[in-house]
């Protein structure tokens, strides 16, 4: 690319092109100082190694500059300053100082310039379209630097996604990994090992998911078949009010808080409840695994459960639908809220007489049994998962 600095076509004659080359030390040393004395960043003793990188830069864009005076049509090879660009992102900085080095040196270049105008012979138009060639030259060299720091940032950013994705793979995988290697890809990543989390399973289904703002910390899975997160301390200060916000809109499941050796254990429980959510046995929106604890257990073994309804409701299996319904939620309140039928009643928002003629058709159908805590125990886990399944619909 050349630089339309408006400058003739054949560019300052070569002795002056030369006399300006011939300062080039002093002024890139005048820049250097300046630089170091008014930008912290850059004031370091000088024997480091930025100090050696702003001395380099400074000199190839003065002498890039001149080598573009003498020849307009000359290209510009933005390389040297993509590579400072990516040096500032190394050093963790952002490009404000670099801007303001760059700023800086070109003011000075144009307080030397105006210094020795009239030594040289340089008219106040050529003098105008040198300042003009040098902020054009500027913006040059900062667009190039940019690009650079873009670029690295990109791709620490890129890296350490990368990192983290690998470890994500690496607490989820099942055996648990071992802790040594755990903490190195940890270190690696910038994660620092925490003592619980809880993975967070993510509703997908129908392809519209919005990828949420996370907290600080939270490992994401979210371009997964099953898309999923991680959270360090769950139960940490602030932890659930962050996550709360960062899910709001969301269909999701938050598992039980474990040690990261079980992580896979939490994310598991989290994609359970999910799944009873999309069938309507859990709520939908963002579900807390902790609050469903026995719904979760009862679900566990759908089998089980059936097989053991099967044999605990037998003694309802012979009276017609409406019959049962009204029985088993009976039977499920006294089990729950006591025996006193005045308790059951002011449950079931019906007449105490009537509690008390549905106890007795109980205690016919079911005799003895009802004395065994061991079946009280399993009619109560059935008696609840039927209750959950009729409020869930088909």
């Amino acid at each position: 690319m050349a630089i339309k600095s408006d400058i003739n076509e054949t560019g300052l004659p070569a002795d002056i092109v030369r006399t300006l080359r011939a300062g080039i030390g002093k002024v890139s040393a005048e820049v250097v100082e300046e630089i170091r004395t008014r930008i912290p960043e850059y004031a370091r003793p000088a024997d480091e190694i930025s100090v050696k990188v702003v001395k380099m830069a400074v000199e190839e864009a003065i002498d890039g500059f001149l080598d573009r005076i003498e020849n307009p049509g000359a290209s510009f090879d933005p390389e040297p300053f993509r590579m400072i660009g990516k040096g500032e992102a190394a050093e963790g900085r952002n490009l404000e100082p670099l801007q303001t080095a760059m700023r800086l040196g070109a003011r000075v270049c144009w307080r030397r310039l105006t210094e020795i105008a009239d030594p040289l012979g340089l008219t106040p138009q050529t003098l105008y379209d040198l300042g003009e060639a040098i902020f054009v030259c500027l913006d040059r060299l900062a667009d190039a630097a940019a690009q650079g720091f873009d670029e690295a940032r990109a791709h620490a950013a890129g890296e350490l996604e990368r990192r983290r994705n690998r470890l994500l793979d690496l607490l989820l995988s099942r055996p648990p990994a071992a802790p040594e290697a755990v903490a190195d890809l940890a270190r690696a990543a910038g994660w620092r090992l925490p003592r619980t989390v809880a993975g967070v399973a993510l509703d997908d289904r129908h392809g519209t998911y919005r990828a949420p703002a996370l907290p600080p910390g939270v490992l994401g899975g979210l371009e997964r078949p099953a898309p999923c997160l991680l959270v360090p301390d769950p139960d940490g200060p602030g932890q659930a009010q962050l996550l709360d916000h960062a899910l709001r809109g969301h269909r999701a499941a938050i598992g039980p808080a474990v040690p990261l050796a079980a992580a896979a254990t939490s994310l598991r429980w989290a994609r359970e409840a999910l799944e009873l959510s999309r069938r309507g046995v859990l709520p939908r929106g963002l579900l807390r695994c902790a609050d469903h604890m026995a719904t979760l257990v009862v679900f566990k073994d759908e089998e089980l459960v059936g097989a053991m309804a099967q044999a605990r409701l037998a003694p309802l299996a012979h009276l017609r639908p409406a019959q049962q319904d009204r029985l088993a939620e009976t039977l499920l309140a006294w089990l729950r809220h006591g025996r006193g039928a005045g308790e059951v009643a002011a449950r079931l928002h019906v007449h105490p007489q009537t509690v008390r003629y549905r106890l007795r058709q109980l205690e016919e159908l079911y005799g003895d049994q009802l004395a065994d805590p061991d079946v009280r125990f399993e009619l109560e886990i059935v008696l609840r998962a039927r209750q959950t399944l009729i409020a869930a619909g088909p």
